[in-house]
């Protein structure tokens, strides 16, 4: 053990913490070696910008006069779940407008949907509230018709139930038509190839088994404060591993939360995916505590060392075959081509490297200005390395 949270804290504090984000500790591990970098780092900065669909907000919409007691309602016509109190919702990024007529006309535009709703609250836009409920001896109002901004409701918080995915797939499509998936429009017979993520600058990918991340870590969500409360739906951390330790297929996720009224439309964009569908575009940084030289040896992981596997969209991953086309590394994602079955693949990417390195700037910022303390996590996500 090298320092403690509590260590860390304490330098903040004292504005002696020495800060770098997850690109900047490469190029210090390779000049200076892990050892001298744990003594010398306090924290490390990671960072991804990228749709991330399992995503939504719980909204209390406020007692209205007289009371209604809402079973069904919407903002801007995208329908919100009542099942909760009186006028307690939740909205989902992929739910959408009434009116969109989605794959009936396809491919579907999906112009419109929940992560828009969230964009245009948190831009301090005031949205349509529709809301049908029923007629009761407390509640007496049964219809209403409003408009409703960000800052008349009492409470406002993001609740991500997946999000910070730790790695995924490469997507191409074999087929000789263009599909349209959540990775993207993949253009037929390799035409194209998409993927997701901001590699060496990936928060899970820089802690592959979950040493400083758990219930209760403060992080950067959407331009606010956020938490991670615990792991994501779809978190599998006994996914196969390369011998540095970061997994080569989806593995750990995030749940996250944080009081949407301190987010920014900048780090939460509503998206429309062409003949798939509507989601929100979410900015998360981690800060990374420095404990041991085992924490600077994952951080300092390149891009060369991140592998991911390419699967064709078009079939084995629809009908969940299992079969994979070949293995490559972010270095070679991020060149802009690949090569799958003798062939040069043209790449894109869902997310922005150039965003994740932003976020994480924040971030460092926020720390060495004192605005910003590190938590001490209330028990670790499952698959924490003993």
């Amino acid at each position: 053990m090298i320092r403690t949270i509590a260590e860390i804290n304490e330098k903040i504090k004292e504005g002696k913490a020495v800060v770098v984000n997850a690109e900047e500790i490469i190029e210090l591990v390779e000049k200076k070696g892990t050892a001298r970098v744990a003594r010398e780092v306090d924290v490390v900065t990671t960072a991804t910008f990228g749709p991330m669909c399992s995503s939504g907000a719980f909204l209390c919409l406020g007692h209205t006069k007289p009371k209604t007691k809402m079973q069904r309602a919407w903002l801007n016509d995208v329908p919100v779940y009542c099942g909760l109190a009186a006028v307690d919702v939740y909205i989902g990024v992929t739910e959408l407008v009434t009116t969109d007529p989605a794959n009936r006309i396809y491919p579907g535009e999906f112009r419109y949907g929940g992560g828009h709703v969230i964009e245009d609250l948190v831009a301090g836009k005031k949205v349509k509230l529709k809301a049908i409920g029923c007629r009761t001896d407390c509640y007496p109002l049964d219809t209403l018709e409003t408009e409703i901004s960000l800052k008349e409701m009492s409470e406002a918080f993001l609740f991500n139930p997946r999000n910070a995915y730790q790695n995924y797939n490469c997507a191409v499509n074999l087929s000789d038509k263009i599909i349209y998936t959540y990775m993207g429009m993949l253009k037929p017979n390799l035409g194209s190839a998409s993927y997701c993520s901001a590699g060496q600058l990936s928060p899970l990918l820089n802690d592959p088994y979950y040493r400083t991340v758990g219930l209760g870590t403060r992080i950067f969500l959407g331009g606010g404060i956020g938490y991670v409360v615990g792991p994501g739906t779809q978190h599998s951390p006994r996914e196969a591993r390369k011998k540095n330790g970061v997994p080569y297929i989806p593995a750990g996720t995030l749940s996250v939360k944080g009081d949407l009224k301190g987010m920014s439309g900048k780090w939460l964009v509503g998206a429309s995916f062409l003949g798939y569908g509507a989601t929100l575009t979410v900015g998360i940084g981690i800060p990374l505590p420095v404990l041991d030289e085992e924490v600077i040896k994952f951080a300092a992981v390149k891009d060369a060392d991140i592998w991911t596997q390419v699967v064709d969209y078009s079939r084995d991953y629809p009908q969940g075959t299992g079969r994979i086309l070949g293995e490559v590394n972010y270095q070679e994602l991020k060149s802009g081509k690949i090569r799958v079955k003798g062939k040069d693949v043209p790449t894109t990417s869902l997310s922005s490297y150039f965003k994740a390195r932003e976020i994480c700037e924040i971030l460092k910022n926020w720390i060495l200005k004192k605005e910003f303390f590190l938590t001490e996590p209330v028990e670790f996500l499952p698959g924490r390395k003993a």
